[in-house]
């Protein structure tokens, strides 16, 4: 399961994380004395921030710059912890983190309350789709674990989520640095009553397993050997050799004649594995092509509503051409109406400048295509239900509407 930990810049993230491997005995082996040595360097005591801020820039700037991934076991099952940027420059990167998780970790320091980039990152969860969500008032330790303040920010969370319909499954007080509440109950807050932290996780559901999904399989390239191959990675269910399969947007149907990994013949593959196929009729597939069952159905269509966040500080004008990418497919486009605009930091819906979107905005959107585009509900195929805009870089990020 993989759980992405986002918030305001200095609430906590990183170093909740670092607690959370620390008290689990979940450490590589050598990591504890590095980071001692590491915290004494820079005249600190212990910095469990420490074990995702591995970059040196990031221990001595005292913030997360790039999205870590670090593996953690319960005796429930396995996770992948994403931690996302809090800085407001690094808001893009943050979006990428949020992209790949199941579920996510809202944090808020219990000093500080609700601030703009807690507001805005859960805003982001609500456009990628992330209803599982649990939020941590942090740094309980610093308001001497009042009862009346924790109730404070409960509230402050509580109202603005409720705005953007996210209802945590728990909010929790919690002190990361001392531990509190979070592979333990603590002995200072004996006012709460409900799930510690490890065990609010727990809880989370997971996904229905890829495999028994509908079969996905975006072709990344196609090679011209001996035989024309088509490869890439599929992103659920499974394939099988003699399978009919549909190719879209052509439509055409045709049979699985080969499937191949590393040179190697195999009769059946399934999600997450990168494999070639060779089909029974010649067609002419490429890159960007989604391949399914011959039993299943897809959205083909070159207008798509959207919610975008726009994340370049050169601003989006009405009638500009730029590019849009949903898996392996990629298309020229313009974004043919703006519906509506709002500001992420405080819900308000923006009405002036209404032809173009500009930084830190999120926009309702109508996008025309060049192409035809393959799409699904992000609920099912999150890999055909969002997208980036590019011009020279990434631009925007996306979840298209259904």
């Amino acid at each position: 399961m993989n759980i992405v930990f986002v918030g305001h810049v200095d609430h906590g993230k990183s170093t909740l994380i670092g607690r959370l491997f620390y008290d689990t005995d979940s450490l590589p082996e050598g990591k504890l004395k590095e980071l001692k040595e590491a915290s004494e360097a820079l005249g600190k005591e212990l910095e469990f921030g420490f074990i995702l801020d591995n970059l040196e820039e990031e221990r001595e700037q005292g913030i997360t710059i790039d999205t870590a991934q670090k593996f953690f076991k319960t005796n429930k099952r396995d996770y992948v912890i994403i931690d996302a940027p809090g800085h407001v420059e690094f808001v893009k990167n943050m979006i990428t983190g949020a992209s790949q998780a199941d579920a996510a970790v809202l944090i808020v320091d219990a000093e500080e309350g609700v601030q703009e980039q807690t507001r805005r990152h859960a805003y982001i969860l609500n456009l990628l789709g992330l209803n599982q969500v649990i939020a941590v008032v942090n740094k309980m330790d610093l308001i001497n674990y009042e009862e009346n303040r924790f109730n404070d920010v409960k509230k402050q969370i509580t109202e603005f989520l409720d705005k953007i319909n996210i209802h945590p499954s728990n909010i929790i007080p919690i002190s990361s640095k001392e531990g509190d509440n979070i592979a333990k109950i603590s002995e200072k807050m004996v006012w709460y009553k409900e799930k510690i932290f490890l065990e609010a996780l727990d809880l989370l559901k997971t996904k229905k397993e890829k495999q028994n999904q509908k079969l996905v399989f975006p072709i990344q390239d196609v090679y011209n050997f001996d035989k024309r191959m088509f490869v890439g990675k599929i992103v659920s269910g499974k394939i099988k050799k003699d399978q009919e399969i549909l190719i879209l947007p052509s439509k055409e149907t045709t049979k699985v004649k080969t499937i191949e990994i590393m040179d190697k013949e195999i009769e059946e593959a399934v999600s997450e594995q990168s494999i070639g196929i060779t089909t029974q009729d010649k067609l002419f597939i490429d890159r960007g092509n989604i391949v399914l069952d011959k039993n299943e159905k897809m959205l083909v269509t070159n207008k798509i509503r959207a919610n975008i966040f726009w994340l370049d500080k050169e601003p989006y004008k009405k009638g500009e051409r730029i590019l849009f990418r949903c898996s392996t497919q990629d298309s020229m486009c313009e974004i043919e109406e703006i519906l509506k605009k709002i500001n992420s930091s405080n819900l308000e819906v923006i009405k002036e400048n209404e032809n173009q979107i500009e930084n830190r905005e999120v926009g309702e959107i109508i996008i025309k295509t060049e192409k035809p585009i393959v799409i699904d509900n992000f609920n099912e195929t999150p890999e055909l239900g969002r997208f980036v805009l590019e011009r020279n870089d990434t631009t925007a990020g996306g979840i298209i509407i259904l």
